[in-house]
C-alpha cells in the first residue's frame, strides 16, 4: 500500500510564523520582531506575554536564543518562552527544553477543521497555566510598542519598529502635515535631532528644519504604522511653535 506524501514544511521563518500568527485567533496580539523576540505574543485580557523564537528546526542554538540567561534575571522578560518549528521537526530536544521551562510549539503546513493548527494551545486566563506553560514570573514584562509593528516576524534581515522609529515617523508626519519641525519637536518626542542633518536628511534654515533630498522614506517601510501615527497626529503633535529665530530677528 502507498504511503500518501508527506506535505511540505515551511520554506522560510517568515512563512512559518506567518502561518502560526493566522491561527492565533483575536484574544492575542502579535507583536514581531520585538524586544529580542521573533514574536512577543500578547494576551490581550491581562498582558500575559510569551516570548517566541522561530525555527526551521529544534536545536541547540534556537534553545539557547530562548533561555533565559543568568543576566536577564533582573531585566525586562515574558511571562512564558517558546520556541516555534514544523510539526515534523520535533526531536529529542523538545524534552530537553520543556524541562528547562520552555515551550515547544510545532505548526503543521497544512491542515483540516479536525486538526489544529499548531500544538500546545495558547494558555486561557480561565484556566490557568497547563503543564504545557511554563510560567518565568519577571520581574517586570516588556515594553510594549506605542503601535503594533507591520513587519515579517522571522524574516532573516528584519526591519524593526523600535522606539527610535516610532519617534523617527511622528517627525516625518510633522514635516508632511505642518512643512517644518524645530528643536522642540525632537524634545517632545525624546530623539536627537543631530543625525538628521550631517545626512542630508533635514536641512536648517533660521530655526526651522525642513526635508532633506536623503530623507527616509518611512511611509514605504511601515505603511500600516505611518497612517496610523498620522491618523493621530491631533493626539501628539504640538501646536506650531514660534520660530524665535524670527521673532529675534531686527524687521
Amino acid at each position: 500500500m502507498s504511503r500518501s506524501p508527506k506535505a511540505k514544511s515551511f520554506a522560510t521563518e517568515a512563512e512559518l510564523c506567518a502561518r502560526f500568527i493566522a491561527a492565533i485567533g483575536d484574544g492575542w496580539t502579535a507583536y514581531a520582531e520585538t524586544s529580542g523576540w521573533d514574536i512577543l505574543l500578547v494576551r490581550k485580557s491581562d498582558g500575559l506575554q510569551i516570548g517566541i523564537q522561530a525555527k526551521l528546526k529544534l536545536n541547540a542554538h534556537v534553545i539557547n536564543q530562548a533561555i533565559e540567561s543568568k543576566y536577564d534575571v533582573d531585566r525586562a522578560g515574558p511571562d512564558c518562552r517558546a520556541i516555534l518549528v514544523p510539526a515534523d521537526q520535533g526531536n529529542g530536544l523538545s524534552s530537553i527544553a520543556t524541562y528547562i521551562g520552555i515551550t515547544v510549539i510545532t505548526v503543521k503546513p497544512e491542515t483540516d477543521r479536525h486538526n489544529p493548527v499548531f500544538y500546545p494551545y495558547l494558555p486561557r486566563e480561565d484556566r490557568g497555566l497547563s503543564d504545557d506553560w511554563h510560567e518565568q514570573a519577571p520581574l517586570k514584562r516588556h515594553l510594549l510598542p506605542e503601535y503594533v509593528p507591520d513587519v515579517a516576524a522571522g524574516a532573516s534581515a528584519p526591519v524593526q519598529l523600535t522606539r527610535w522609529k516610532v519617534s523617527a515617523i511622528k517627525i516625518a508626519v510633522t514635516l508632511e502635515l505642518r512643512g517644518y519641525v524645530t528643536r522642540d519637536d525632537f524634545k517632545t518626542h525624546k530623539i536627537d535631532h543631530r543625525r538628521w542633518i550631517p545626512q542630508g536628511w533635514l536641512v536648517s534654515k533660521g530655526g526651522q528644519m525642513t526635508k532633506g533630498v536623503a530623507m527616509p522614506d518611512f511611509a514605504i517601510q511601515h505603511p500600516r504604522v505611518y497612517a496610523e501615527i498620522k491618523a493621530d497626529a491631533e493626539k501628539w503633535m504640538p501646536a506650531s511653535p514660534m520660530n524665535l529665530f524670527s521673532a529675534l530677528t531686527p524687521r
